[in-house]
């Protein structure tokens, strides 16, 4: 028979690993669903980047497809990684460096058509940047 001491200090140290268990695993999963992975333009229209899963894309805006609504902010463009395009759309105002032929990365989430609906677009800073993702696609 375990003394009573022993029992409640062994109920408390159960409790605490349960409880330590719990955090560890909300943890987890709050990292996770806020992690942003990168994809190519490739592995989009190849069906490797989840859908509805916030994400960052990049590559090379196409040039001739940036396209603007006239009553809004909306926009649409497409971005290539020198394979396949993904069609981009995103409200707001872009940066002041995005242009068609530049490189950019931009973060949102896909839709069934492969559409990514972006949140926010980031342009390259000048002619000698590029975001290491896309470098890496280009060597």
């Amino acid at each position: 028979m375990m003394h009573p001491l022993r029992k409640q200090r062994m109920q408390w140290i159960c409790l605490m690993l349960i409880a330590a268990s719990v955090a560890t695993a909300l943890i987890g999963y709050m990292l996770r669903q806020n992690a942003n992975f990168f994809y190519t333009p490739s592995q989009i229209a190849n069906g490797e980047a989840p859908i509805g899963v916030s994400l960052r894309a990049g590559g090379e805006v196409v040039t001739g497809s940036l396209k603007r609504a006239k009553e809004s902010l909306l926009i649409e463009f497409r971005v290539s990684d020198g394979s396949n395009s993904v069609k981009v759309t995103y409200e707001g105002i872009l940066p002041d460096l995005f242009n068609e032929g530049q490189s950019t990365v931009v973060t949102g989430k896909i839709d069934k058509q492969n559409t990514l609906h972006a949140v926010q677009v980031l342009a390259k800073h000048d002619e000698n940047y590029t975001p290491p993702e896309i470098a890496e696609m280009y060597e």
